[in-house]
């Protein structure tokens, strides 16, 4: 069986086709800067990759680029469509209404466009690509594996914001969490790692990137995480600001005279990382600057460490009890300085660090690693993330019943 995976964002396609039997990647790619003025189309297989300028005004001409370099056989594809079982989609947003993935019929398309004032950055582009893909790939199976369903285990202690109730009962404001897919995948692999089968993993998953989230996972599921109605909450990431005082925003409305747009952007885009340091969102930027003596980019590399290290610390107290720390996401991966940051200082409540082992770690067959010192009860897992994976998982169990 083979499952196309697609990720559809407002002005890019990215695409990973892979074979099941073996969980390989067959070929990706991405269509990027579409419908703007010199698209750019990336296609890589085996050990071959070209990149070139493309027509693409709108989604449909994406898709239609990526058909035609998955049916290819010359570009690594199958020469024949009915080799593709079926088509998994990454969905943003999919509010109370999904626990779990699902195959798209009208009803779901239906439902996925009620969320779009929720995520409107992230929803009406994966509409679009749901729409082209049935066009090119119109008798196979469509799933819709959701970022926020993987959080809907949380119970309404911790998904309730303490306002007035109608505002949940007529408006569903209420935290919903993001990159669960990412949590779902490396709350399993710790599972695996650990022996304890996915219903007896607890622990804190942590995705540190640009966008940075972290959940409490109980027994396999995710009773809070840091993101809320929006991806804006939780800890600071690259340009994002993160937690805030909320009345910081009235205060930029009335005392200041900034218009709401300009508010958005500043949380949004002038934040984080970046509007502390001063110079970029990129950690290994930031890190390089605070090496070489800059004040800021020291400071934007300790909010952001200490931050995470605040809720590594609340979320233990929410579990009673943690089987791992686990760490993934660009910056969770690589960051070694960081790591050191978060949990070098939290050996008094069983986290306990190697630094030779976070320096220069043992990796598995997966790229995974602990680094967690022998004596430690709680290990600390450094896990890359593989959403794509998990997204063709769930399209071909939820495909092969369809078909059944």
């Amino acid at each position: 069986m083979k499952i196309l995976v697609l990720n559809c964002g407002s002005s890019s396609a990215k695409y990973q086709l892979f074979d099941m039997a073996n969980e390989e990647v067959v070929l990706k790619g991405l269509v990027e800067k579409i419908g703007e003025a010199r698209p750019v189309m990336i296609h890589e297989w085996g050990d071959k990759k070209e990149t070139q300028e493309v027509d693409a005004k709108d989604h449909v001409d994406a898709l239609n680029l990526i058909r035609d370099a998955v049916l290819d056989p010359a570009r690594g594809g199958s020469a024949d469509s009915a080799e593709i079982a079926a088509v998994g989609h990454r969905v943003v947003h999919g509010g109370e209404k999904f626990v779990a993935s699902s195959l798209i019929t009208k009803e779901i398309e239906e439902i996925i466009r009620e969320y779009f004032s929720l995520a409107p950055l992230h929803n009406p582009p994966n509409m679009e690509g749901i729409r082209a893909a049935k066009k090119f790939f119109p008798m196979v199976p469509h799933v819709a594996v959701f970022d926020t369903s993987f959080h809907q285990t949380m119970p309404p202690k911790a998904f309730l914001y303490a306002m007035r109730y109608d505002m949940y009962e007529k408006y569903r404001i209420r935290r919903y969490g993001f990159h669960g897919t990412s949590h779902r995948y490396v709350a399993e692999r710790a599972a695996t790692l650990l022996g304890t089968g996915h219903d007896g993993f607890t622990g804190i998953t942590c995705h540190l990137g640009n966008g940075c989230s972290l959940a409490a996972v109980q027994n396999g599921k995710s009773v809070d995480t840091t993101m809320g109605l929006t991806p804006l909450e939780g800890v600071p990431m690259g340009t994002r600001s993160g937690d805030i005082d909320p009345a910081i925003i009235f205060h930029f409305a009335e005392t200041l005279g900034m218009e709401l747009s300009a508010i958005n952007k500043l949380l949004q885009k002038e934040s984080g990382l970046k509007g502390v340091s001063g110079i970029s969102n990129d950690l290994r930027d930031v890190e390089a600057a605070a090496a070489a003596g800059n004040e800021r980019a020291l400071l934007a590399a300790e909010v952001y460490g200490y931050r995470v290290r605040k809720y590594i610390g609340a979320y233990m107290a929410v579990l009673q009890g943690t089987n791992a720390i686990v760490f993934t996401g660009g910056v969770g991966q690589n960051g070694v300085l960081m790591r050191e940051r978060i949990v070098g200082g939290l050996a008094h409540l069983g986290i306990k660090m190697d630094p030779a082992r976070n320096q220069s770690p043992s990796k598995n067959s997966h790229g995974e690693f602990d680094i967690a010192a022998e004596d430690s009860p709680i290990r600390i897992f450094v896990i890359p993330t593989n959403e794509e994976l998990m997204i063709a998982h769930d399209t071909a169990e939820i495909a092969s019943k369809a078909k059944a």
